[in-house]
């Protein structure tokens, strides 16, 4: 699976305006609200929380990819978040997050939303890309970096 396949160019957030957990999952379930792609922000922020309270998405060197199954989306859609100051996400290392990849999957999505998950951890991953990320002015730029990357891996 290709992030082409699964995150939009206008799904960048290049600076998000929150600073903790609670408080940027309800800022992207908001964003997705308002641009039709879910219409209740309120469940999806919750299923969010349920979910870090099962144990934080944020997996370490500053990445965090919150996740989640609803049943109103027909397909993966991703969201791609950037903090600048980082923020705190109960990261398994302990360092601030900078990049927020949120996965909303549908409800019967299983194999798929595995491989979206694999996906993005695989590029973000790679430190050069994190450092161009957090460095870039825009969100054309973070994409363009973003989609740049994929089109190395097959």
């Amino acid at each position: 699976m290709k992030l082409t396949e699964i995150l939009k160019k206008n799904f960048i957030i290049p600076d998000l305006a929150n600073n903790d957990k609670a408080d940027v999952l309800k800022e992207l379930a908001d964003f997705l609200s308002k641009n039709g792609v879910i219409k209740d922000p309120e469940g999806l922020h919750k299923a969010l929380m349920e979910r870090e309270n099962l144990g934080s998405t944020g997996i370490g060197d500053n990445v965090a990819i919150p996740h989640a199954k609803s049943d109103e989306v027909e397909f993966i859609t991703t969201l791609f978040g950037r903090s600048i100051n980082g923020l705190d996400f109960d990261s398994l290392d302990k360092k601030p997050v900078h990049f927020v990849c949120l996965v909303i999957a549908p409800v019967q999505s299983t194999g798929l939303h595995l491989k979206a998950l694999a996906r993005i951890a695989r590029l973000l991953k790679n430190p050069q890309l994190r450092d161009a990320i957090l460095a870039a002015k825009d969100d054309e730029e973070i994409y363009s970096i973003l989609m740049d990357e994929d089109a190395k891996f097959i």
